[in-house]
């Protein structure tokens, strides 16, 4: 067995695609247009092969799309999670939990879904800003 992929549904495709691709790092491995459905199929991934995550947008779909409490979030590993984070905020991604530990943070998509960041390897040594700052909304 592989695991192939996991769907999140996105109301604004073009902020979503801006927060995937050009905040976290994805590339675009395929993308499926459907008119007569009226929507579009978007798959991303961390390298062409990898497992991916299939951004569903309908085109008109005015649906609130709510996360249940049985999903929880989707996990990268990054080679330096303090650099990462740094990248991140500086493209106006707002760090909900900061890596204090040097180890883990968490961010979200523009449709509210986790982000779990996580250190490759041993976690890095606890520093500033990241050791004082607060948690921000829920994670």
């Amino acid at each position: 067995m592989k695991f192939l992929h996991t769907m999140v549904r996105v109301h604004d495709l073009d902020k979503s695609l801006n927060f995937y691709i050009n905040q976290l790092g994805l590339i675009e491995t395929k993308r499926v247009d459907v008119p007569k459905g009226k929507f579009s199929l978007i798959f991303l991934a961390t390298e062409v092969g990898g497992p991916e995550i299939e951004l569903t947008h309908n085109w008109d779909s005015e649906e609130e799309y709510i996360v249940g409490r049985n999903f929880g979030h989707l996990a990268f590993e990054v080679a330096d999670i303090y650099k990462t984070c740094a990248a991140l905020m500086a493209s106006g991604v707002v760090i909900n939990r900061p890596p204090r530990d040097g180890h883990m943070a968490f961010v979200k998509s523009p449709d509210g879904i986790s982000i779990e960041l996580l250190q490759k390897d041993d976690a890095l040594a606890p520093q500033e800003p990241w050791l004082s700052m607060e948690n921000q909304g829920s994670w």
